[in-house]
C-alpha cells in the first residue's frame, strides 16, 4: 500500500505520493521550514490543531543539531546554578510530559555526583534538593546522599581514593533522532505533510508580506512554488539565513556554539547510573552516560563562526573531554578507545563577539518580521513542545487562523500508544517484524535488522544509507567502524525497497564510508 499519509504503524509513506500531494495543494495554512526538533514540534502542534500544515527539510529529519544532543531530557542542573529558575522549572514540567507522551523513547535515568571534599556533599546536596523542589508534582525521584560504598556500587569504575560519598538524583534520557522520527510520523497521523530532501531556495514575498517559499526536490531537481498563509522559520543555527532572505540587512539573532561528544565501550562505566562531573576547567558540567550499550561523554561549548553541515571537533576539544573525566575513573579512556565522535551546533540567542557561549541563554526566542515571517530559535530538546505551542499560538494570530487550543501537552507520540517500552519502535514493533528480514542483522556488531531497514524506507522516509545508520538506527554514533562495515548490506536492502541500481549502491556506500571515517577519526580544525 502506497499512500501520502495515514495512521498506524503500518502506514506506508511513499515519496511519489507525497510529492503529488504537494503539487495538488494550492495553499497551506502553515508552512514550517526545518525538520529538527523545533520544526517537527511546530508541525505536530499545528496539524493537531487542525491546520493544513506542511514541513520542508533540506536534508534528513534531525540531520543537524537535533540528532547530536547529549540524549538528556532534563531541567538542567547547570542552569539552576546560573539562577535560570524559570527555565529549569519549565524544562522539568516538559520532562514529565515527555515521559508520558513518548514512553518508548524517554526513560528515567539516575545520576550520581561524586564528592571528594566534605563540603561538596552539603553543597551539591542542597542544590539538588532544590532541583527536586522545582519539580513539584512532576518529580520523578528524590535526590539522596550516598556513602562512599554506595557511590562505588552505583559507579563501579569511579576512583575510590579520597571519595567522601556522592549525591544521586533523577533526570531522563532519550534517543533524539528516534524522537524526531516519532514526531514526523505523529504529524502525518494528524493529516500533515512532511518532506525531507526538499530544500527551500527563497521566500515568496508579495507586497511586503511573506506568502510562501520557493523550493526544489534534491533528488530530481523539480522546482516548487509553495504558498502558505504563514511561514515558520525553524531552521536552528541557519535561522538567520532564512531571515536574510526576506530582509538582507537584518541583525543576527544567533551566536552558535558547538558541543562535542565521544562514545566509548560500556566497560568504562558499567551499570545503569550516569556520572556527572560537577565542574570542568571552563566552569561547566560534564556527563558520562550509559547509552545503548556504550558510554557517551560530553560535552564542550565552543563558539563557532561557520556553520558546516558536518562539524568536526575544534583543536583541543577531544583532549578537553578526556582530561575532564580522567580524574574520576580508575581507567580513563584515551583516544584509542573512542568508538565514535559526534558534534552538534547550538542555536544560542545572542549576537556579537564578546560573550562566551556558555553564558548565553538556552531560552528560546520568537520573532515576527515586518512581512509576517515567524522565526523560532534557541531552546533545547527538552522544551521543544512548549516552544512549538508558543510558536503556533503566535502563528494563529499572525495568519488570522482559527484560534484552536494546543493539545500536545497530553498527546501520545507515534509508537508510544502501548505505553512504556524499552523498544524504540514501541507499538510499531509488530509491523516491523512482519517485514522480510526480521531477525537477520545487517552486521554482527549491530542489532539493526534487514526488516528495520525496510521499515525505515517504507514508513520513516529514509532515503539513503546515512539516514538509516545515523538516525533511524544510531550505529554511526555508537560505533563508526561497525556502521561502515554494515553500509553495503544496508544499501542493498534500501535499493530493493527504493528501486535503485548497483551504481546507486556503490555511490551510497562510498559516501557513507567517508562520513563514517570522519566520525571514527575526526579531524580537529
Amino acid at each position: 500500500m502506497s499512500v501520502a499519509g495515514g495512521r498506524g504503524p503500518e502506514a506506508v509513506l511513499d515519496r511519489a505520493a507525497l510529492l503529488a500531494r504537494l503539487r495538488e495543494t494550492e495553499s497551506w495554512d502553515v508552512l514550517v521550514v526545518g525538520g529538527g526538533a523545533t520544526g517537527l514540534g511546530c508541525a505536530v502542534d499545528a496539524s493537531s490543531r487542525g491546520h493544513r500544515t506542511l514541513l520542508l527539510e533540506a536534508h534528513d529529519f534531525a540531520k543537524g543539531t537535533s540528532s547530536r544532543a547529549t540524549k538528556l531530557i532534563h531541567g538542567g542542573v547547570r542552569y539552576l546554578a546560573q539562577g535560570e529558575l524559570p527555565l529549569v522549572h519549565e524544562a522539568l514540567a516538559e520532562r514529565s510530559r515527555l515521559l508520558a507522551n513518548a514512553p518508548h523513547l524517554v526513560h528515567r535515568l539516575r545520576f550520581v555526583v561524586p564528592a571528594y571534599r566534605w563540603l561538596d556533599i552539603p553543597r551539591y546536596g542542597t542544590g539538588l534538593a532544590f532541583y527536586d523542589l522545582l519539580s513539584g508534582m512532576q518529580g520523578i525521584g528524590h535526590s539522596r546522599v550516598l556513602d562512599p560504598a554506595s557511590t562505588i556500587v552505583a559507579l563501579p569504575t569511579l576512583k575510590p581514593a579520597g571519595l567522601r560519598g556522592g549525591i544521586a538524583y533523577w533526570d531522563a534520557q532519550f534517543d533524539d533522532a528516534r524522537l524526531a522520527v516519532a514526531l514526523m510520523r505523529t504529524h502525518f497521523d494528524h493529516g500533515g505533510l512532511a518532506l525531507n530532501y526538499l530544500p527551500v531556495d527563497g521566500l515568496i514575498v508579495d507586497d511586503g508580506h511573506v506568502r510562501g517559499v520557493l523550493a526544489h526536490d534534491a533528488e530530481t531537481g523539480e522546482s516548487f512554488r509553495v504558498r502558505a498563509r504563514v511561514v515558520v522559520n525553524a531552521t536552528g543555527v541557519w535561522a538567520d539565513a532564512i531571515r536574510r532572505a526576506e530582509l538582507p540587512q537584518v541583525r543576527p539573532l544567533l551566536k552558535p556554539s558547538q558541543g562535542v561528544h565521544i562514545v566509548v565501550d560500556a566497560g568504562f562505566l558499567p551499570g545503569r547510573d550516569a556520572l556527572l562531573v560537577p565542574e570542568t576547567a571552563d566552569g561547566r558540567v560534564l556527563f558520562v552516560i550509559p547509552w545503548q550499550g556504550r558510554v557517551l561523554i560530553g560535552t564542550t561549548d565552543s563558539p563557532r563562526q561557520d556553520l558546516p553541515l558536518e562539524p568536526t571537533p575544534l583543536a583541543g576539544e577531544i583532549d578537553f573531554i578526556l582530561a575532564a573525566v580522567a580524574p574520576y575513573l580508575v581507567r580513563p579512556p584515551t583516544r584509542a578507545d573512542i568508538r565514535s565522535v559526534f558534534v552538534g551546533l547550538r542555536p544560542l540567542i545572542g549576537a556579537g563577539d564578546s560573550a562566551a557561549t556558555r553564558s548565553l541563554s538556552r531560552e528560546h526566542c520568537i520573532e515576527v518580521s515586518p512581512g509576517g515571517l515567524v522565526t523560532i530559535t534557541g531552546g533545547k530538546w527538552t522544551t521543544y513542545r512548549r516552544m512549538a505551542e508558543e510558536t503556533i499560538d503566535t502563528v494563529q494570530s499572525v495568519a488570522g487562523l482559527p484560534q484552536h487550543a494546543c493539545i500536545t501537552a497530553g498527546l501520545r507520540l507515534h509508537g508510544g500508544e502501548a505505553g512504556p517500552s524499552s523498544d524504540p519502535y514501541g507499538a510499531a514493533r509488530a509491523a516491523v517484524e512482519a517485514l522480510p528480514g526480521a531477525g537477520h542483522p545487517v552486521h554482527a556488531g549491530l542489532d539493526l535488522t534487514e526488516a528495520e531497514v525496510r521499515y525505515a524506507a517504507r514508513c520513516e522516509l529514509a532515503r539513503g544509507v546515512e539516514d538509516v545508520l545515523a538516525r533511524r538506527h544510531r550505529a554511526l554514533f555508537l560505533d563508526a567502524a561497525a556502521a561502515e562495515a554494515a553500509a553495503p548490506r544496508v544499501a542493498a536492502v534500501l535499493a530493493d525497497e527504493l528501486g535503485r541500481d548497483a551504481a546507486w549502491c556503490d555511490a551510497e556506500v562510498e559516501r557513507f564510508r567517508m562520513l563514517a571515517r570522519q566520525y571514527a577519526q575526526p579531524r580537529e580544525q
